[in-house]
């Protein structure tokens, strides 16, 4: 690899998502883990973004009650259509 086939970091930061559901082509591969390699600052990034999925994937398995589900639901309409759950007398819990 030259330098020039090197990836930068904002590159690994626009393909941490491939890399980690392993979509990247071997070469692309290569060069992102190459700089990763010598980068400790994408290095932790991508640790990051590994805990962080890893601790979604957990909450995602955890339940919801169902008066929790619909409040969060009723912000975020209010949200979309630009009005804050206050206006809206929404209260959470």
């Amino acid at each position: 690899m030259t330098i020039d086939d090197a990836f930068t970091c904002k590159e690994v930061v626009e393909l941490v998502t491939d890399y980690l559901e392993n979509a990247l082509l071997p070469g692309s591969r290569k060069q992102l883990e190459g700089h990763v390699a010598n980068c400790p600052g994408c290095t932790n990034y991508i640790q990051q973004v590994r805990l962080t999925v890893a601790m979604l994937h957990q909450l995602a398995q955890e339940p919801v009650f169902p008066e929790t589900k619909q409040e969060l639901l009723e912000a975020f309409r209010n949200w979309k259509q630009g009005s804050s759950p206050q206006k809206a007398d929404t209260q959470f819990s």
